[in-house]
């Protein structure tokens, strides 16, 4: 916990060995709860990185994150304050020191940004928060952190069923283990991805049954990216709501450009991207290339279109002046049209506000994760050849290879590999219609198919 810009985000991915956080001089860059893993001397610690509190500021944002850093506090068994040791001691610093030890729980002080011997007389200041325990540390260069751990791992629950009472959130590196009576299922790591505030984050909260991300009016609310595991019928998902991505000129602060950075970096991370629409605006040139972003990067994907109860309700001069029909079927048409690519992507028309329709994400995930991991014999992939010999006859650009035999490399994405006479790259027209005959014959609902040519010599 602490001010904006004392170095809580360098100090939790000082602690968890990695750059899970966005981290820069700007203050405020952190907004929503990053949870991560930290290993101390065999001891395994979930740490959550929060906002900057600023506790009188009553404006929307800084009011979510008060709120997310609430939440925090109550499944934390300890609680570490920085601050930091280059600044005076401001008013408030005392005031937050004194809300965290009304709470009664393990209270410890790191004096931050203390790069030199000099510096460590001046962090004694810091005594005058009423914290006993205090740490002077550099968490950009290490210094003192170990000392820290040291002093925080005697008040913490060794007893892994304590630990494992904190939610399984934001953690990518390690999971808590499931009941012994329950079975092991294979989690589907799920992006959701989209333009700002076309409702990425509402939907996050919507799967998720809870207040997750920071949910604001203002364009680029969240910045790093917030994910959520959530299980049904023994089925796990890993939601991650990134950043919304937006075009490189339109990005001007720091942490805005490291945002998009990593949300493209968490989505091909992912195995299926959910790509949010904003119905009201429908299709932009912007949603055609974050779509592509996910077609190429060979992630499975779901086309959301969200605030569908506002459908035709733009006004003339808004952004959708060209006002997308409020009819289903008129709309689903005109939006294949403009994401022609993706013609493989279920199409869902939701409202993550209200939750209409949002339980529906959950059978099409299911659906689109297994189809993703199908595999399809040789024997299966050679008879399917053979019954559609005739039809590629047809096709002028397939008298340019005879294909000997087609067999499936690969799955996540399906990848096929065909054994042919000699190495061409196939005509756009031929790789198009083998891949639209496999998807009739075996289905592959939601996931991009790979085609692959090799000489059988």
């Amino acid at each position: 916990m602490g001010r904006p810009n004392v170095g809580k985000s360098t100090l939790f991915n000082r602690l968890i060995g990695s750059r899970r956080a966005i981290v820069g001089d700007e203050p405020g860059i952190t907004r929503d709860r990053i949870y991560g893993t930290a290993e101390w001397r065999g001891r395994s610690l979930r740490v959550i990185d929060t906002g900057g509190i600023v506790p009188e500021d009553k404006a929307l944002i800084p009011v979510a994150i008060f709120d997310q850093a609430k939440v925090a506090l109550e499944q934390a068994a300890a609680i570490v304050l920085v601050v930091d040791g280059r600044s005076e001691l401001a008013a408030p610093d005392l005031d937050l020191a004194q809300r965290l030890r009304r709470l009664g729980k393990p209270l410890f002080l790191a004096v931050n940004k203390v790069d030199a011997p000099q510096l460590e007389a001046a962090a004694s200041e810091f005594h005058r928060l009423g914290i006993r325990d205090l740490y002077p540390i550099s968490a950009e260069h290490g210094t003192g952190v170990a000392e820290l751990l040291d002093g925080v791992l005697p008040v913490v629950p060794a007893d892994p069923s304590v630990a494992a009472e904190v939610p399984e959130e934001n953690d990518t590196e390690e999971e808590s283990p499931a009941p012994a009576a329950a079975p092991q299922s294979q989690e589907s790591r799920i992006a959701i991805i989209g333009r700002p505030n076309v409702g990425k984050s509402t939907l996050l909260n919507a799967l998720s049954g809870t207040a997750r991300a920071i949910v604001s009016p203002i364009p680029g609310t969240t910045r790093d990216a917030v994910d959520e595991l959530v299980e049904r019928q023994g089925v796990r998902f890993r939601f991650i709501d990134t950043a919304g991505i937006r075009r490189k000129g339109k990005t001007k602060l720091m942490a805005e450009k490291l945002s998009v950075i990593m949300a493209r970096k968490h989505l091909e991370a992912a195995d299926i991207a959910l790509v949010v629409i904003d119905a009201t605006e429908g299709v932009t040139a912007l949603d055609a290339n974050i779509a592509g972003y996910a077609h190429e990067s060979g992630r499975s994907s779901i086309i959301v279109v969200n605030k569908w109860d506002l459908a035709g309700s733009a006004q003339p001069g808004d952004r959708a002046s060209h006002e997308w029909p409020a009819d289903r079927n008129l709309y689903e048409q005109r939006l294949r049209e403009s994401l022609k690519f993706l013609g493989y992507a279920p199409v869902l028309f939701v409202s993550a506000l209200s939750g209409k329709n949002t339980e529906r994400i959950f059978s099409q995930l299911e659906l689109v994760a297994r189809e993703r991991r199908k595999r399809v014999s040789t024997g299966e992939m050679n008879r399917f050849l053979k019954t559609i010999d005739m039809e590629r006859a047809r096709v002028p650009a397939a008298r340019q290879v005879k294909i000997y035999y087609l067999t499936q490399a690969g799955v996540s994405p399906p990848t096929f590999i065909l054994f042919t006479d000699r190495k061409v790259k196939l005509h756009f027209a031929y790789e198009r219609f083998l891949e639209n005959q496999i998807r009739r014959a075996f289905g592959f609902a939601g996931s991009p198919i790979r085609i692959k040519v090799r000489a059988s010599k």
